[in-house]
């Protein structure tokens, strides 16, 4: 890979071996790596076996979850809040483990609407629930750096299934409490 980044350096017009750049090479292979390490993770080995069989029946939200991840079209980073809920039918999950999710599908050359979805039908299907809600909120560099250059546009995601979906109630309960400030 570091042979890859010295021809894009000289594509640019930069000369890979002037001292700021010496190590620039191995610098973004090691960030790439680390950006991208979501390939590499399995959900079931993140969950280590973190499900509880637990009789509540309402609402958890995990509101707030940083991400960070990679455009795929531009490979520049969108990064914002993920906030994530869910209403158990029996099982409930180890509240670390929401954000690891998050961190595993986020880790991954992505579009936001993707990774949104990837994110609900994981916890749904780990969880069988009564329905999961995931919205993210966050803010693209290639829309800020680049092409329309709108420094505050944010884009809102949601994937919305089971009673989040189906009952109007449950929907906006979720989508008011995410909008309290914590």
């Amino acid at each position: 890979m570091q042979e890859y980044i010295k021809g894009i350096l000289k594509e640019i017009g930069e000369d890979p071996q002037r001292e700021g750049l010496m190590k620039t090479p191995m610098r973004v292979e090691k960030s790439l790596k680390f950006l991208t390490s979501g390939y590499k993770k399995d959900i079931t080995e993140i969950l280590n076996g973190a499900l509880f069989e637990e009789k509540y029946d309402e609402m958890i939200i995990s509101k707030d979850v940083d991400i960070f991840s990679l455009c795929e079209h531009h490979l520049l980073p969108f990064f914002g809040k993920c906030h994530i809920a869910y209403i158990p039918d029996g099982k409930i999950i180890g509240l670390s483990k929401i954000p690891r999710i998050v961190e595993v599908f986020s880790r991954r050359l992505q579009v936001q609407e993707r990774l949104t979805t990837q994110i609900a039908n994981s916890l749904y299907e780990i969880l069988k629930p009564q329905g999961v809600g995931v919205v993210i909120e966050a803010r693209h560099l290639c829309m800020i750096m680049r092409g329309v250059e709108k420094l505050n546009a944010v884009i809102t995601t949601s994937s919305l299934l089971g009673c989040f979906k189906d009952d109007v109630n449950t929907r906006s309960e979720f989508m008011n409490l995410i909008k309290e400030k914590s």
